[in-house]
C-alpha cells in the first residue's frame, strides 16, 4: 500500500502578515485588549531574545522559564504531533498528524528566524498518521507513518527524491486479528520508535483495542497480543553490519523483527539511556493505561523494559491489580497468576497521575538549564484534571528515577490543593517523586486553553521545543528574563458574575434561609481565624454577614459550581471526600457530635443545587466532552460528559434545536464568547438529573 504521496517540491505556507499601526514588537496591536492565537491571550511581553523572541504565553512554570508561542493555527498548523531539529541547522522538522480518521498528514519544515507567518514550508503531504520524528545513528531524518519508517532529508530541493523507506508493512490502521476479525480503525496506530547507540530500532505496535474485553466469559489470552507478531508489545529490528539499514526496492522483504516485551498497550513514550544497551542502563516506557471510568484509576505507569518481559496488558493495571474481566485466563496457562506471582511479568518501576496520558519523555541535555541536566522529562497530554503537566524526575547514573517510600503525592486538580498520594486497590505505594515544570495549563477563560502537549526536542541552544496538537502550536521555552506572571486561578468569576449570583440568592426566600444556617452554624462557629474569616469584619449587618460569607465563597477556585453541588470544592471539603482536606479542620467528628450538623451540610448542597433559577440537567454520557455554543454559532468550549448545568430555556426562543443554559466554570470556556450572547446546547446532549 501506498502510505503517502509527496509535494512535487516544497510548497511555501506563507501567510500576509498584516501591518498594524502602533504594533509593539511584532505581536501587540494599538487597542489595551490583548490578540489570542490557538486561544492564548498575547501581550507585550515575549520569552527569549533576538529573532528567537516570541510571545510569551500565561502558562505556570517554575521560576526562571517561560514559554514563547513560535506557531498557532494562524500558520495553517492542523494537528502537530512531534518536533525534531535538523542537526547542525536552527531549522526543525515538525509532524502534523492532520486529525484521526486522515490520511492527509505532512512533514513541515520550520524556520524559527523567518517572519511571523512565514516560518513553514511543507516537505511531503499525504502522509497518513506521521508521528515519530527521530535523528537516526547516521545523523539523518526519520520518520514514521501507521505502517511504515523512511528517512529522508529535509534540506533537498524535492524532499521526494530522497525518500528511503527501511520498514513496511507494520500494523496500521487496517488490521485483520488472528480469529480473521475486520478492524477498519486500530486504536493505536501510531509508530513512535527510537534507536539504540548500535542502530537497533524498537518500535511501538499499540493494542488494537482499548482492554481487548470480548463477551463474557473470556477463557482464552487475548489473541491480537501473542505470537510472533503480537500487538500491545516493542518490536525490534536489527540492522546489517555497520548499523545502518538499507532501502527497500520494490519487491524486497522486511526486515525481520523480534517481539522485545509484551504487555504495553501504547507505547507512545520511549527513551533510551545514552549507554543503552550496556548491562544496566535503562530503557523506559510510559504506559498509557486502560480507560476506566474512576478518574483516579488505573494508574499511568513508568516501565522499565527488559527483553522477554510481559508488562501485564489487558490482564493487570497498576502494579498487580488483576483485570477482572481475565479472572478466567489468570487462573490457569501461561498467564497463571500474572498480575501476582508469576516470573514472566515485570511490574511498573514506578507509577504516573492516573490518566495523565504520557505521550513523549526524554533526558535533558543541554546548556541553557543546567538544574536539569540529565534528568527525566516527562509530557502529559490527559484532560483530566491530572494531565496538562510537563514533569521533571531526578534519576540515578543509569537513567532510572528513584522511588521513594509512600506516600509520594501528586496534583489531583489544577489547584496546589488538594494533592494524593499514589495508591491501587491496596494502599499507599512507592514511586518516583516529580517536580513540575509546568504545573498549571489548565483552561482559563480569556487566558489560554487547556495545554496538550505531545511531541518535544531539545534544541542544540539547549532550549527545549514542544508541540500541541488540540491547541495547533509551535512552543519554546526559554530562561525567562525577570519576575514571571502570578499563576493564573482554577477558575476566574467575575465581579458582575458575583453580583448576579449574590442577587438570586437574596431573591429566593429558601436560600437566603440556608445562608444564614450555614453562617452561622459553620463560618462563625468553627471557621473564625481562617480563610480570611470568610470576609467577616465588626460592625456588619446580619445581612452584611450573609452577603461577604457568600461573596467569599464565590470567588475561591472552583469551590462552588452553581447547580452542581458534587462538582465543587465547598462540598469535598466539609464532606471529607476523597483526597481533599476537611474543612473545618478537626471536623471529622462533628456529624456524630454536633446535633444538626448534618443537616448543615445538606443545607450547603441545596444552596448550590438551587442557586441558579432553572432546571438542573446533567451532560449526556457519550464521547468525553460536548461542545456548545454563542447565540451566533461561535464555538464558547466544551463540558465533560455527566457534568450539571442549570437550563435557562429548555427550548431556546432564539435557536431552535438548542437549549439555553447559565454560564458554566470557566475551566469549559475557551474566551471566545461573552454571557450577553447565551451559551447553548443541543437539546438532546442534556438528560435530567436523576
Amino acid at each position: 500500500m501506498n502510505q503517502f504521496t509527496f509535494a512535487g517540491e516544497r510548497r511555501d505556507l506563507r501567510l500576509v502578515a498584516a501591518v498594524l499601526a502602533g504594533v509593539l514588537l511584532g505581536f501587540v496591536p494599538a487597542s489595551s485588549e490583548p490578540i489570542r492565537k490557538s486561544g492564548y491571550a498575547i501581550g507585550a511581553d515575549v520569552c527569549g531574545s533576538g529573532d528567537l523572541a516570541f510571545p510569551r504565553i500565561q502558562i505556570d512554570m517554575k521560576a526562571e522559564f517561560c514559554a514563547g508561542l513560535v506557531a498557532s493555527e494562524e500558520d495553517h498548523l492542523k494537528f502537530p504531533r512531534a518536533i525534531v531539529q535538523v542537526p547542525g541547522r536552527d531549522l526543525f522538522v515538525v509532524a502534523d498528524m492532520g486529525g484521526w480518521g486522515h490520511a492527509d498528514g505532512r512533514l513541515l519544515l520550520l524556520d524559527p528566524h523567518a517572519p511571523q507567518g512565514r516560518r513553514f514550508n511543507e516537505l511531503l503531504t499525504d502522509v497518513e498518521y506521521p508521528f515519530g520524528l527521530v535523528i537516526g545513528p547516521d545523523r539523518k531524518l526519520y520518520a514514521s507513518t501507521a505502517e511504515t519508517i523512511f528517512r529522508f532529508d529535509p534540506l533537498a530541493d524535492n524532499p521526494r527524491g530522497t525518500v528511503e523507506t527501511i520498514i513496511r508493512h507494520m500494523p496500521g490502521r487496517r488490521i485483520s486479528l488472528p480469529d480473521r476479525t475486520r478492524i477498519d480503525e486500530s486504536a493505536h496506530p501510531l509508530k513512535p520508535f527510537v534507536f539504540d547507540r548500535n542502530g537497533r530500532l524498537f518500535v511501538n505496535i499499540g493494542s488494537h483495542s482499548d482492554d481487548c474485553v470480548t463477551p463474557a466469559p473470556i477463557t482464552r489470552p487475548c489473541a491480537a497480543a501473542e505470537g510472533a507478531s503480537a500487538m500491545a508489545s516493542i518490536w525490534l529490528y536489527t540492522p546489517p553490519a555497520g548499523g545502518v539499514f538499507p532501502a527497500l526496492k520494490p519487491g524486497d522483504p522486511d526486515p525481520p523483527h523480534t517481539v522485545y516485551a509484551r504487555g504495553l498497550r501504547n507505547s507512545m513514550a520511549l527513551v533510551l539511556h545514552p549507554m543503552f544497551p550496556d548491562a544496566g542502563y535503562a530503557f523506559l516506557q510510559a504506559e498509557n493505561g486502560r480507560d476506566l471510568p474512576d478518574i483516579l484509576k488505573p494508574n499511568e505507569e513508568i516501565n522499565a523494559v527488559e527483553q522477554g518481559r510481559h508488562y501485564g496488558w489487558p490482564y493487570c493495571y497498576d502494579l498487580s491489580t488483576p483485570s477482572p474481566e481475565f479472572r478466567l485466563v489468570l487462573q490457569s496457562g501461561i498467564y497463571k497468576s500474572l498480575c501476582t506471582a508469576n516470573a514472566l511479568y515485570k511490574a511498573p518501576l514506578s507509577l504516573l497521575p492516573p490518566h495523565g496520558a504520557p505521550l513523549a519523555m526524554m533526558y535533558y541535555h543541554g546548556g541553557k538549564f543546567p538544574e536539569l541536566d540529565g534528568k527525566l522529562l516527562v509530557g502529559l497530554h490527559g484532560y483530566r484534571p491530572t494531565g496538562s503537566r510537563l514533569l521533571v524526575y531526578d534519576i540515578d547514573d543509569h537513567g532510572f528515577p528513584k522511588p521513594a517510600p509512600a506516600p509520594v503525592r501528586y496534583h489531583v486538580s489544577c489547584a496546589a490543593d488538594p494533592t494524593r498520594s499514589f495508591q491501587t486497590d491496596t494502599g499507599e505505594v512507592a514511586a518516583a517523586p516529580f517536580q513540575e515544570l509546568i504545573a498549571g495549563w489548565h483552561r482559563v477563560n480569556g487566558a489560554r486553553p487547556q495545554g496538550a502537549p505531545v511531541g518535544m526536542t531539545v534544541a542544540e541552544d539547549g532550549a527545549i521545543w514542544l508541540v500541541e496538537d488540540k491547541n495547533k502550536t509551535v512552543i519554546r521555552i526559554d530562561r525567562a528574563a525577570g519576575d514571571g506572571p502570578q499563576p493564573l486561578p482554577c477558575d476566574m468569576r467575575s465581579q458582575a458574575m458575583i453580583d448576579q449570583l449574590a442577587a438570586f440568592v437574596a431573591g429566593d426566600a429558601q436560600n437566603s434561609a440556608r445562608l444564614t444556617m450555614l453562617r452561622k452554624g459553620l463560618v462563625e462557629k468553627h471557621c473564625v481565624g481562617c480563610h480570611s474569616d470568610f470576609g467577616l469584619t465588626p460592625g456588619q449587618s446580619e445581612t452584611e454577614k450573609d452577603g461577604a460569607v457568600l461573596r467569599f465563597m464565590l470567588s475561591q477556585d472552583g469551590w462552588i459550581y452553581p447547580g452542581d453541588p458534587d462538582a465543587g470544592r465547598l462540598r469535598t471539603r466539609l464532606r471529607g471526600l476523597g483526597a481533599e482536606k476537611l474543612m473545618p479542620p478537626g471536623g471529622e467528628s462533628l456529624p456524630k457530635t454536633e446535633p444538626g450538623y448534618k443537616r448543615l451540610l445538606d443545607a450547603a448542597d441545596l444552596l448550590v443545587a438551587k442557586m441558579v433559577p432553572g432546571t438542573r440537567m446533567r451532560i449526556k454520557s457519550g464521547p468525553p466532552q460536548r461542545k456548545f455554543y454563542g447565540r451566533t454559532n461561535k464555538e464558547c468550549g466544551e463540558i465533560p460528559a455527566a457534568k450539571v448545568v442549570v437550563v435557562t430555556q429548555k427550548r431556546a426562543v432564539d435557536k431552535p434545536g438548542f437549549s439555553r443554559f447559565f454560564r458554566p466554570a470557566d475551566p469549559y470556556l475557551n474566551g471566545e464568547c461573552t454571557d450577553g450572547d447565551g451559551y447553548y446546547i443541543r437539546q438532546e446532549f442534556l438528560v435530567p438529573v436523576r
